[in-house]
Protein backbone atom coordinates (compact mmCIF):
# COMPACT_ATOMS: atom_id res chain seq x y z
CA UNK A 1 0.00 0.00 0.00
CA UNK A 2 1.30 3.43 -0.92
CA UNK A 3 2.12 5.95 1.80
CA UNK A 4 0.43 4.30 4.79
CA UNK A 5 0.78 6.27 8.02
CA UNK A 6 -0.76 5.77 11.47
CA UNK A 7 -1.44 8.41 14.13
CA UNK A 8 -3.19 8.52 17.51
CA UNK A 9 -6.69 9.97 17.34
CA UNK A 10 -6.51 13.41 18.91
CA UNK A 11 -8.96 16.31 18.83
CA UNK A 12 -7.19 17.55 15.69
CA UNK A 13 -7.91 14.23 13.96
CA UNK A 14 -11.51 13.86 15.14
CA UNK A 15 -12.96 15.01 11.81
CA UNK A 16 -10.87 12.36 10.02
CA UNK A 17 -12.26 9.65 12.29
CA UNK A 18 -15.80 10.90 11.61
CA UNK A 19 -15.06 10.83 7.88
CA UNK A 20 -13.90 7.21 8.12
CA UNK A 21 -16.78 6.05 10.32
CA UNK A 22 -19.44 7.78 8.19
CA UNK A 23 -18.07 6.87 4.75
CA UNK A 24 -20.34 4.49 2.89
CA UNK A 25 -18.91 1.18 1.76
CA UNK A 26 -17.73 0.51 -1.78
CA UNK A 27 -21.20 -0.85 -2.61
CA UNK A 28 -23.02 2.04 -0.95
CA UNK A 29 -23.94 0.34 2.32
CA UNK A 30 -24.12 2.09 5.68
CA UNK A 31 -21.17 1.12 7.88
CA UNK A 32 -21.77 -0.41 11.32
CA UNK A 33 -19.54 2.32 12.71
CA UNK A 34 -22.45 4.78 12.32
CA UNK A 35 -24.14 3.14 15.28
CA UNK A 36 -21.32 1.62 17.26
CA UNK A 37 -18.75 4.41 17.22
CA UNK A 38 -16.42 1.89 18.87
CA UNK A 39 -18.14 2.16 22.23
CA UNK A 40 -19.09 -1.53 22.49
CA UNK A 41 -16.32 -2.50 24.92
CA UNK A 42 -16.45 0.80 26.82
CA UNK A 43 -20.12 0.62 27.90
CA UNK A 44 -22.41 -1.93 29.51
CA UNK A 45 -24.78 -3.70 27.11
CA UNK A 46 -27.93 -1.71 27.91
CA UNK A 47 -26.20 1.64 27.69
CA UNK A 48 -24.47 0.71 24.44
CA UNK A 49 -27.75 -0.38 22.83
CA UNK A 50 -29.65 2.65 24.13
CA UNK A 51 -26.86 4.92 22.84
CA UNK A 52 -26.75 3.38 19.35
CA UNK A 53 -25.94 6.12 16.86
CA UNK A 54 -25.50 9.75 17.88
CA UNK A 55 -25.12 9.19 21.65
CA UNK A 56 -22.28 6.71 21.04
CA UNK A 57 -20.69 9.20 18.67
CA UNK A 58 -20.94 11.94 21.30
CA UNK A 59 -19.37 9.64 23.92
CA UNK A 60 -16.41 8.82 21.67
CA UNK A 61 -15.98 12.46 20.76
CA UNK A 62 -15.97 13.37 24.45
CA UNK A 63 -13.14 10.89 25.04
CA UNK A 64 -11.16 12.30 22.13
CA UNK A 65 -11.72 15.95 23.09
CA UNK A 66 -10.67 15.13 26.68
CA UNK A 67 -7.31 13.92 25.35
CA UNK A 68 -7.86 10.19 25.94
CA UNK A 69 -6.47 9.06 22.53
CA UNK A 70 -8.80 6.02 22.42
CA UNK A 71 -7.29 4.60 19.27
CA UNK A 72 -5.19 4.93 16.16
CA UNK A 73 -6.13 6.11 12.69
CA UNK A 74 -4.48 4.77 9.52
CA UNK A 75 -4.15 6.92 6.41
CA UNK A 76 -3.34 5.98 2.82
CA UNK A 77 -2.18 8.90 0.74
CA UNK A 78 -3.67 11.28 3.32
CA UNK A 79 -7.11 9.62 3.41
CA UNK A 80 -8.33 7.97 6.67
CA UNK A 81 -8.86 4.27 5.92
CA UNK A 82 -8.58 2.34 9.19
CA UNK A 83 -9.00 2.43 12.96
CA UNK A 84 -7.75 0.43 15.92
CA UNK A 85 -9.04 0.90 19.48
CA UNK A 86 -6.72 0.16 22.38
CA UNK A 87 -5.85 1.18 25.91
CA UNK A 88 -5.39 -0.13 29.41
CA UNK A 89 -7.84 -2.98 29.94
CA UNK A 90 -9.64 -1.22 32.79
CA UNK A 91 -10.92 1.41 30.32
CA UNK A 92 -13.13 -1.25 28.72
CA UNK A 93 -15.88 -1.89 31.26
CA UNK A 94 -17.67 -4.58 29.23
CA UNK A 95 -14.43 -6.48 28.82
CA UNK A 96 -13.74 -6.19 32.54
CA UNK A 97 -17.17 -7.69 33.34
CA UNK A 98 -17.13 -10.38 30.67
CA UNK A 99 -17.43 -13.89 32.09
CA UNK A 100 -15.79 -15.46 29.01
CA UNK A 101 -13.06 -12.84 28.49
CA UNK A 102 -12.38 -12.33 32.20
CA UNK A 103 -8.93 -11.35 33.37
CA UNK A 104 -6.31 -14.05 33.08
CA UNK A 105 -4.35 -12.75 36.08
CA UNK A 106 -3.58 -9.56 38.01
CA UNK A 107 -0.93 -8.24 35.60
CA UNK A 108 -1.35 -4.76 34.16
CA UNK A 109 -2.36 -5.29 30.57
CA UNK A 110 -3.33 -3.15 27.60
CA UNK A 111 -6.13 -4.40 25.38
CA UNK A 112 -6.56 -4.13 21.63
CA UNK A 113 -10.31 -4.43 21.19
CA UNK A 114 -11.32 -3.28 17.71
CA UNK A 115 -10.22 -2.88 14.12
CA UNK A 116 -12.17 -1.17 11.38
CA UNK A 117 -10.85 -0.90 7.84
CA UNK A 118 -12.95 0.77 5.17
CA UNK A 119 -14.19 -1.75 2.61
CA UNK A 120 -12.23 -0.14 -0.21
CA UNK A 121 -8.96 -0.92 1.58
CA UNK A 122 -9.43 -4.40 3.01
CA UNK A 123 -6.89 -7.13 2.35
CA UNK A 124 -4.13 -4.58 1.82
CA UNK A 125 -2.35 -4.99 5.16
CA UNK A 126 -4.03 -2.07 6.92
CA UNK A 127 -5.05 -4.05 10.02
CA UNK A 128 -1.52 -5.46 10.33
CA UNK A 129 -0.05 -1.96 10.05
CA UNK A 130 -2.49 -0.78 12.73
CA UNK A 131 -1.53 -3.69 14.98
CA UNK A 132 2.19 -2.91 14.59
CA UNK A 133 1.51 0.74 15.39
CA UNK A 134 -0.66 -0.23 18.38
CA UNK A 135 2.18 -2.27 19.87
CA UNK A 136 4.59 0.65 19.43
CA UNK A 137 2.03 3.09 20.87
CA UNK A 138 1.38 0.91 23.93
CA UNK A 139 5.09 0.34 24.55
CA UNK A 140 5.80 4.09 24.32
CA UNK A 141 3.20 4.61 27.06
CA UNK A 142 4.74 2.07 29.40
CA UNK A 143 2.71 -1.03 28.56
CA UNK A 144 4.60 -4.24 29.21
CA UNK A 145 1.88 -6.69 28.23
CA UNK A 146 -0.72 -6.43 25.47
CA UNK A 147 -3.80 -8.59 25.12
CA UNK A 148 -5.98 -9.18 22.06
CA UNK A 149 -9.12 -11.21 21.43
CA UNK A 150 -8.67 -13.08 18.17
CA UNK A 151 -11.48 -14.52 16.10
CA UNK A 152 -11.25 -17.70 14.11
CA UNK A 153 -11.42 -17.69 10.30
CA UNK A 154 -14.99 -17.47 9.08
CA UNK A 155 -16.25 -15.56 12.11
CA UNK A 156 -19.15 -13.38 11.00
CA UNK A 157 -18.11 -10.43 13.19
CA UNK A 158 -14.30 -10.31 13.30
CA UNK A 159 -13.91 -6.71 14.44
CA UNK A 160 -11.46 -7.74 17.19
CA UNK A 161 -9.05 -9.16 14.60
CA UNK A 162 -8.16 -12.69 13.55
CA UNK A 163 -5.98 -15.06 15.56
CA UNK A 164 -3.63 -15.50 12.56
CA UNK A 165 -2.80 -11.79 12.53
CA UNK A 166 -1.94 -11.88 16.23
CA UNK A 167 0.07 -15.11 15.81
CA UNK A 168 2.16 -13.44 13.11
CA UNK A 169 2.77 -10.46 15.42
CA UNK A 170 4.18 -12.68 18.18
CA UNK A 171 1.08 -13.10 20.36
CA UNK A 172 0.44 -16.42 22.08
CA UNK A 173 -2.94 -17.93 22.95
CA UNK A 174 -3.66 -17.82 26.67
CA UNK A 175 -7.25 -18.99 27.04
CA UNK A 176 -10.33 -19.65 24.96
CA UNK A 177 -13.00 -17.03 25.53
CA UNK A 178 -16.13 -18.14 23.73
CA UNK A 179 -15.96 -16.98 20.11
CA UNK A 180 -12.62 -15.32 20.76
CA UNK A 181 -9.22 -16.48 21.94
CA UNK A 182 -7.42 -14.38 24.53
CA UNK A 183 -3.93 -13.81 23.17
CA UNK A 184 -0.99 -11.99 24.72
CA UNK A 185 2.33 -10.50 23.78
CA UNK A 186 4.92 -9.29 26.25
CA UNK A 187 6.57 -6.04 25.15
CA UNK A 188 9.38 -5.92 27.72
Amino acid sequence: MADLTVFPVTAERWDDLVMLFERRGPHGGRPITLGCWCMYWRLDGRTFTRNWGEPNRAALEELVRAGAEPGLLAYADGEPIGWCSLGPRERFSRLERSPVLKRVDDEDVWSIVCFYVHGSHRREGTATALLDAALEYAAARGARLVEAYGCRPGDSDPYTGFTAMFDEAGFSPVREGGRRTIMRRRLT
